[in-house]
């Protein structure tokens, strides 16, 4: 009994881990020891992105007095909604008139599920919302869809200032179907050939939607990028698989944003930031005038033919300058190519050459000041009825206007910069000019 307790005494001392030095023994079968250095361990482990980014969230989650997590909760989702309003506000020059193709991955990688449902899924659902959201922010721009697969490229869509026409592509049926590896060159050929037609005071611009970790290419695509420089068209690159060097070099050759989507709200997000024009290069912020046309609403008695799709209508615009009918604005017109919008429109693209300045967080110090939110009338929390170690952990959901000084809460501040792009309480103060005040 004796030499057998020893025994397992012998064998529990070999199995332990040995700090000596920086180093550790590690018991390999029976008798062999391993020697594992934990300094070279502990080194190593900095260096994945994945473990510098860790963080451990629930630490900031504390209770209140009464034990809920709600004030935390609230706040924490006050956060991801001013999330998109913290970007930079200052008023420069941007392309108001731009032409984008979205060339969208099509092979099997993108039937994976890491993304739910799947990639390809996930991707048309995105991009339905995208394009409202682009049109919505950029009226007088235009879109065209480009899918690659099988090693080939296919124009899904022309370019075309009708979202409608888009998101119906989107949903047919044939357009879900996957099939063998993308050809990146292929595609961005394709975009290249649409894109150096349109005219030279619209900005060009492609993003790349990749799923797979391989393309097919017919020839060098170095080759292809230098053409994209010199036709001054900008690629931006979405991976939803790992990053690949070739479409990062793609991206940094034409001044474009790369990023690789790590979740299904991350994706989001990367797409989204496509949506705000680029500032002008000094190199093309040059002073141009665009002859632009403000064709009249016509609604004919008999169908005519319009000269976009050569179809019998009803309805349309009809071309100030050439009298042709078009079937949708904004557009260029096929007869005199001139470039057709609404006076609506052109004034709704003014608000991202002049972005309302981000709102200031007010602190729970001077909550008091404010009692409702001079937008919607909301009720702010009153801060004596919070404590001081929630205080400490939540925001007191008021943002002020550092022009104006109005309070606003949460919601109306993520529908002024996203929707109105106006400030109420700068809009309700009288402007001041020389000789007088007007109201």
């Amino acid at each position: 009994m004796g030499k057998h307790t020893e025994q397992r005494e012998q064998k529990a001392e070999a199995t332990t881990f040995m700090a000596t030095n920086g180093r550790r023994q590690v018991e390999k079968d029976d008798d062999d020891f391993v020697d594992v250095d934990d300094s070279s361990l502990q080194t190593n482990q900095a260096n994945y992105a994945w473990e510098e980014e860790y963080k451990r969230s629930w630490d900031v989650l504390q209770e209140d007095e009464h034990g809920s997590l709600a004030g935390v909760v609230n706040s924490l989702q006050k956060a991801a909604k001013r999330k998109r309003q913290l970007r930079d506000t200052d008023p420069i020059q941007r392309g108001i008139i731009r032409h984008l193709f979205i060339l969208i991955d099509l092979s099997n990688a993108m039937q994976e599920k890491d993304l739910r449902p799947s990639r390809l899924s996930l991707t048309f659902t995105y991009l339905e919302a995208f394009i409202a959201e682009y049109f919505d922010q950029n009226p007088i721009s235009q879109i065209g869809l480009i899918g690659t697969k099988d090693g080939l490229a296919e124009k899904l869509t022309e370019l075309s200032g009708n979202p409608t026409d888009h998101i119906k592509a989107l949903k047919m049926k044939k357009f879900m179907e996957t099939g063998g590896e993308p050809s990146l060159q292929n595609a961005l050929e394709l975009a290249r050939n649409s894109l150096i037609h349109v005219p030279a005071h619209g900005s060009r611009e492609i993003l790349v939607i990749m799923g797979s970790l391989t393309t097919t290419d017919p020839g060098n695509i170095h080759d292809t990028i230098a053409r994209l420089m010199q036709d001054n068209i900008r690629a931006s690159v979405i991976a939803l698989a790992a990053e690949v060097q070739v479409l990062k070099f793609l991206s940094t050759q034409t001044k474009g944003t790369f990023g690789v989507a790590m979740n299904e709200g991350h994706y989001r997000d990367l797409l989204f930031e496509v949506i705000p024009p680029t500032a002008i290069t000094t190199t093309k912020a040059s002073a141009n005038l665009v002859q632009m046309g403000f064709p009249a609403r016509c609604n004919d008695s008999a169908a005519t033919l319009c000269a976009c799709h050569g179809k019998l209508t009803l309805g349309g615009y009809k071309c100030p300058q050439c009298g042709s009918k078009l079937c949708d604005i904004p557009t260029e017109c096929d007869i005199c190519n001139l470039t057709l919008v609404s006076s609506p429109l052109l004034a709704r693209s003014y608000h991202h050459l002049f972005p309302v300045e981000n709102f200031v967080e007010v602190p729970w110090k001077d909550a008091a000041m404010t009692t409702a939110c001079f937008s919607c009338q909301k009720t702010f929390l009153s801060p004596h009825k919070v404590s001081v170690q929630l205080q400490s952990t939540t925001d007191a959901g008021r943002y002020q206007c550092k022009l104006c000084e109005k309070t606003f809460c949460t919601d109306c501040d993520v529908f002024i910069h996203d929707v109105l792009h106006n400030c109420p309480g700068c809009l309700s103060q009288p402007r001041r000019r020389a000789g007088g005040v007007i109201a």
